[in-house]
């Protein structure tokens, strides 16, 4: 889950180019996390799992985590540490439920970011897996 992506090409990108640079960058993972957190914060299943005193912090962490994954800056690393996904996660009660919610706010998300089909494949499939991975309950 956590060694990072696999090369994708997307047609008119230059193969050197990293995913995160490839998608649009910064801009593009704030505006994916912006729209996913926007639609959980109204959420009663997912506001449950989430501190009501930490939105932004949360936030921030998940763009700093999807940026560092895809190739971009290693700040998540460099503020908190190796991700351990699983292991973060493990204190929230995440069941089904929680798992097909969130699946659905993040597919909106990146709906509305509306990258790259080949690109949006890729993230797609990263992001199903990781949710099921976090299922803990």
């Amino acid at each position: 889950m956590e060694p990072g992506p696999q090369p994708v090409s997307i047609e008119g990108v230059d193969s050197a180019t990293t995913f995160y640079e490839a998608v649009g960058g910064h801009d593009t993972f704030e505006r994916l996390v912006s729209g996913f957190y926007a639609r959980v914060s109204q959420h009663p299943v997912l506001t449950a799992i989430y501190p009501d005193d930490d939105w932004a912090g949360a936030a921030q962490r998940l763009m700093l985590f999807l940026e560092q994954y895809w190739g971009g800056p290693r700040t998540y690393s460099q503020t908190r540490g190796h991700p351990r996904l699983r292991a973060r996660h493990a204190p929230f009660r995440v069941d089904a439920a929680a798992h097909d919610h969130w699946l659905r706010h993040m597919r909106a998300a990146l709906d509305d970011v509306a990258m790259p089909a080949e690109a949006d494949q890729v993230i797609w499939a990263y992001l199903t897996q990781a949710a099921e991975v976090l299922v803990n309950s």
